[in-house]
């Protein structure tokens, strides 16, 4: 597993938890969705993820989007 992967399969998760606490917990629980979201959207534009890092410093292997 690369980088990339990793980061799309825990984003993916943050947004699925988020959903599954709102309904089960409280209804603002899908604000982790938004934030995953506009994390996201904010990767894309400029490049920065922490999530990437994390991933990078755990020893995960580089993909070609985050490098």
């Amino acid at each position: 597993m690369n980088i990339d992967r990793a980061v799309l399969m825990f984003a993916g998760f943050v947004v699925l938890l988020g959903i599954t606490l709102s309904f089960t917990v409280h209804p603002w629980w899908i604000a982790l969705s938004a934030f995953a979201g506009l994390n996201m959207i904010q990767a894309g534009i400029t490049g920065f993820c922490p999530a990437a890092m994390i991933f990078r410093a755990l020893g995960v292997r580089p993909g070609n989007a985050f490098k």
